[in-house]
């Protein structure tokens, strides 16, 4: 019996393709696109004088964002890479969200460094960059919603499979009982 319970449970859970994602292909095929407008991202970031910057009285902190933004940079394209790889994990495409919104953030800053302290027009590259790679951030927002809905009611079907099991052992187990006496 115990067998016939997990196998039901196994049967509620989706095979490869959870319905209500997006496909796998599609979902590669997001974030290559998106991984190949973020690079373009670091050619731009590196015309940035952020010393210069400092010079002219910028924060300091602009030299650490600057260095904390060409690294994540690095981090988002390996971390899009895993997700590509096994577009199923919920950890990962949390991770790529997360990375996602702490480059944007480092990035809306460092514009307003360099319109205020370099060149308003490098400023504008950057921004159209940015505008460039918004149609697969949100891909990639809508695509982390739609598979932790997916997996939110993988683990609610199997969480009532599993009570529905224990209450049929318990069951047989309390009528196996009452039959001894």
């Amino acid at each position: 019996m115990r067998f016939l319970c997990l196998f039901f449970a196994a049967l509620s859970l989706p095979a490869q393709q959870p319905p209500g994602v997006a496909p796998v292909w599609d979902v590669r095929q997001a974030l290559t696109s998106l991984s190949g407008q973020t690079k373009r991202l670091q050619p731009v970031l590196a015309e940035f004088r952020v010393a210069d910057w400092v010079s002219q009285g910028a924060p300091e902190t602009y030299r650490a964002q600057w260095k904390a933004a060409q690294s994540e940079i690095g981090y988002f394209l390996r971390t899009l890479d895993a997700l590509s790889a096994q577009p199923d994990r919920l950890t990962i495409a949390l991770e790529a969200f997360l990375r996602m919104q702490a480059l944007e953030s480092m990035l809306e800053s460092l514009n307003e460094g360099v319109r205020r302290y370099q060149n308003p027009a490098l400023g504008d590259v950057l921004q159209s960059v940015l505008t460039e790679t918004a149609p697969g951030r949100d891909k990639l927002r809508e695509y982390l919603v739609e598979l932790t809905a997916t997996r939110e009611q993988e683990f609610r079907i199997a969480d009532q499979e599993a009570q529905r099991c224990r209450g049929t052992l318990l069951r047989q187990q309390s009528k196996k009982a009452q039959d001894r006496k």
